[in-house]
């Protein structure tokens, strides 16, 4: 496997879910974009966790220009970029599709980017979530020519991919542009056979195409943090037995990190203490052992025959102005999977007084697609909507 000199450790920063604060009551210690944002970082907390980041001996970032609606570069600049010398971090950020719709507008896009972020080059540059029809857009706009031209310039250093289609879709990437030196992969053991995300086939066309892999959702979204009562039990029966307490967290990043070609695995951290706790077990990482490894695969089948929406609360398919009906399509299906997995009996009254209080509901969905298109994960997302709106609006009908 091709190795990264300039990384230290094989875990990762993920700056798509970090600690937020209210508007009202953030202050001047905060971030918020153009102060019209609900909410802004919580910037010391961010520092904190950055600092105890770095203090382990771990040095590898990962934002995205659309991540917090723009407010994750600023926070890297902010809590890395003007805190440490440029060789103590390794930086990793991505050309969205989102944000460009023609090859003119790749560079301006580019230099915006690394001036949000403070620095004048990125480690690593990706094209940002690619499947079929992206690709071809970018294909179109000769996105791939103009990042390898950035690097051949010295803005970059190394050329990648982030991806969310079928293994097929994938060689035929890789095939058609040898020059990606790495690709970031949705990998987990709950989606190691699923249909839809295909983590395991996925991993192995890269090891077929001598491409380390970068790993993107290892807890899924924290579904595999807060576990349903039966995946719950079977973990909770072999800590038992073992006499040990380690966290779900620690399970579900460790197994991911216990494939050798997945050379980085990312935590979208959002607190401290979900700092301390990855840093416990990834500081002096150790791979599953046999009976570890057994356990996990007992939990993702039990926890795959649960019936459940598997978003991963990526939030693609309400940026940007996505759905234009306002719905809160991945609050949603949590308030959903909520009250079907875990029988959490208030959250009829969230769903209603809270989520589509001042946003569309579920049964105002007028099936446009937009969403879907978008969705990294392939969901029926108008037909998810309905059995939203089954269950929360049907006292009403």
């Amino acid at each position: 496997m091709v190795m990264f000199s300039e990384i230290k450790k094989n875990f990762g920063f993920g700056l798509m879910r970090l600690p937020m604060i209210k508007t009202e009551t953030a202050g001047k210690d905060a971030l918020s974009e153009n102060g019209a944002s609900q909410e802004k970082v919580n910037i010391s907390e961010v520092c904190k966790m950055v600092d105890a980041f770095v203090d382990a001996g771990f040095n590898y970032f990962d934002t995205a220009h659309g991540y917090l609606n723009g407010l994750s570069e600023q926070a890297f600049k902010e809590c890395v970029a003007k805190r440490y010398p440029r060789e103590k971090f390794v930086l990793t950020n991505k050309l969205s599709t989102f944000f460009f719709n023609s090859q003119e507008e790749i560079r301006p896009l580019f230099e915006s980017q690394l001036e949000c972020c403070g620095v004048t080059y990125f480690d690593f540059y990706l094209m940002h979530a690619q499947d079929a029809s992206i690709f071809e857009k970018y294909k179109k706009c000769k996105a791939y020519e103009t990042a390898l031209e950035l690097k051949k310039e010295g803005k970059i250093k190394h050329f990648g991919i982030s991806f969310h289609d079928s293994p097929e879709v994938l060689d035929r990437i890789l095939t058609e542009y040898p020059e990606i030196e790495a690709v970031q992969i949705q990998f987990n053991y709950a989606d190691l056979h699923d249909t839809a995300v295909e983590a395991l086939r996925v991993y192995e066309v890269c090891r077929k195409h001598n491409k380390p892999s970068i790993v993107m959702e290892p807890v899924k979204g924290g579904n595999l943090v807060n576990l349903p009562e039966g995946p719950q039990k079977i973990m909770d029966d072999f800590q038992k037995k073992r006499g040990t307490r380690f966290s779900n967290a620690s399970y579900a990043i460790r197994f991911a990190a216990s494939y050798d070609n997945n050379f980085m695995i990312l935590s979208g951290m959002s607190s401290f203490e979900q700092m301390q706790d990855n840093l416990g077990f990834m500081e002096n990482f150790k791979p599953l052992d046999d009976e570890e490894r057994a356990m996990i695969h007992e939990v993702a089948d039990a926890f795959n025959k649960l019936d459940k929406i598997p978003c991963t609360l990526c939030h693609y398919c309400v940026r940007d102005n996505h759905c234009p009906k306002d719905i809160q399509i991945p609050e949603l299906f949590s308030c959903f999977n909520k009250k079907k997995l875990f029988n959490s009996w208030n959250q009829d009254y969230y769903y209603e007084n809270v989520l589509t209080k001042a946003h569309g509901k579920a049964s105002d969905c007028i099936k446009c697609g937009k969403c879907e298109k978008i969705c990294p994960q392939h969901l029926g997302i108008r037909s998810l909507l309905e059995e939203v709106a089954a269950e929360f609006e049907k006292k009403k009908k």
